[in-house]
């Protein structure tokens, strides 16, 4: 028998193929077969044998080239950490919550830390006497300590500036008369304002707390110039300001023992309230507004049922005529 020669060819796609895109079978297979030739080609040379006397394999080079990728990372935070200070640790404040208050124990004794040790440099120029009345102090003992200042005021019916004393509208009296004062007492260096201080830095609880108990010796390597002090969480890492805080360096007038770390988040309470002295307010205000909410949305949800329920149960009737 005689068995004539057909040429190959390709299938022709059918209508349904067509319109739909696929492909036939045969040529699907094709490309399968050159995606896993293209992956065998693609794989490591870890998972095959090295021939005697080859270069070093390709998966000890990749795992070269992700060390020192991690190294190159670790100095860019290793200089980011020198920049910006070390990050902050987060620590549970007691008046953080939605529903919880400042402790005023705590800002009475801030306030003493901060009268005994932060004012002889730094202001407060946004807190006045007034605002310490019933918060930590009574009226009686906030207008004695006001009356402890002489504060310029005038002009009297001559003309002339005069001194009195200090009375509850006055606000706490700042240490320097300027900024080029404060600059000439401190080689150079300005003490903010801690009014907004808490607002004004990042993280800004956690970081001052941390900076108050962050100073101890330079690593090695690390030089700070003459009148500087080195301070991990301070940004650059060298800070003119001393450390301040020290066990017993102020006696609290309610017997707390004033150890580095109590008078450190003693004071930085107070400087929460300071910048932010409306927060319970706020947040009792909120609470009442939250359960004012929920008795409307309650009398809305029943009004909409009362309304829609005769509706929703009715039954239609049709009467047909036929």
């Amino acid at each position: 028998h005689a068995v004539s020669a057909v040429p190959l060819r390709s299938t022709p796609l059918e209508p349904a193929q067509r319109r739909r895109g696929t492909r036939p079978r045969g040529m699907f297979s094709r490309f399968a077969a050159i995606a896993r030739a293209a992956r065998t080609a693609a794989r490591p040379a870890l998972v095959r044998d090295p021939a005697p006397g080859s270069a070093p394999n390709a998966g000890f080079a990749a795992m070269g080239v992700a060390s020192g990728a991690l190294l190159g990372l670790a100095g860019v935070a290793h200089a980011d950490e020198a920049e910006h200070g070390l990050h902050s640790a987060a620590y549970p404040w007691p008046h953080e919550g939605m529903f919880d208050s400042y402790d005023h124990a705590s800002i009475r004794r801030g306030h003493q830390v901060y009268q005994q040790v932060c004012a002889a440099c730094h202001s407060l120029n946004l807190v006045a006497y007034r605002n310490l009345v019933g918060v930590c102090y009574t009226e009686d003992e906030v207008k004695a300590m006001a009356e402890e200042i002489e504060v310029t005021d005038g002009p009297d019916d001559t003309g002339e500036m005069f001194d009195r004393p200090g009375k509850l509208s006055d606000r706490l009296p700042a240490p320097y008369a300027n900024e080029e004062g404060a600059r000439y007492a401190n080689n150079g260096a300005y003490p903010p304002d801690l009014s907004l201080i808490t607002k004004a830095r990042h993280d800004g609880q956690n970081y001052v707390f941390s900076l108050l108990l962050g100073y101890r010796e330079p690593p090695a390597g690390v030089s700070v110039r003459e009148g500087l002090h080195y301070n991990p969480y301070f940004p650059g890492g060298a800070i003119a300001m001393p450390k301040m805080l020290v066990d017993d360096g102020v006696e609290y007038d309610d017997g707390t023992p004033a150890t580095e770390t109590q008078m450190a988040k003693d004071v930085t309470t107070f400087l929460a309230w300071a910048a932010e002295p409306e927060a319970d307010d706020r947040k009792l205000m909120g609470a009442k507004f939250m359960f004012a909410l929920s008795l409307v949305a309650v009398q809305a949800v029943y009004y909409k049922r009362w309304m829609w329920s005769p509706l929703k149960a009715r039954r239609l009737v049709v009467n047909a005529v036929h």
